[in-house]
């Protein structure tokens, strides 16, 4: 089979798809997904996230740096706290359907 004269090259793919695929490269820990998960629900502390999964302080931090840097979680300081919160609606929705899509295929 040959290849259409309009089909992108492989560079093209790679430009196209690569930030696709580090996007969910960064959702691909069970702790980042589960830090979405909280911070899905509401914004948190770095000590709430640390309360409500029962991780080392500086496991969270390393994890939501990975998150930060991929663009899913914002941070802002209040007082003398940082708050974390997904960084858009968008981030929420691409979690979401991904938790609810794993848990009906362990449903079969």
């Amino acid at each position: 089979m040959g290849v259409a004269p309009d089909s992108p090259n492989r560079e093209e793919v790679s430009q196209t798809y690569k930030p696709v695929a580090d996007l969910f490269s960064a959702m691909a820990s069970p702790i980042r997904a589960a830090i979405l998960h909280q911070l899905s629900v509401d914004d948190r502390s770095v000590g709430d996230l640390v309360a409500v999964l029962g991780l080392p302080q500086p496991l969270v931090s390393q994890h939501l740096r990975t998150l930060r840097y991929a663009g899913l979680v914002a941070v802002e300081r209040v007082g003398r706290s940082s708050m974390y919160r997904l960084a858009d609606d968008h981030v929420a929705h691409i979690f979401l359907d991904a938790f609810q899509h794993s848990r009906e295929e362990s449903d079969q």
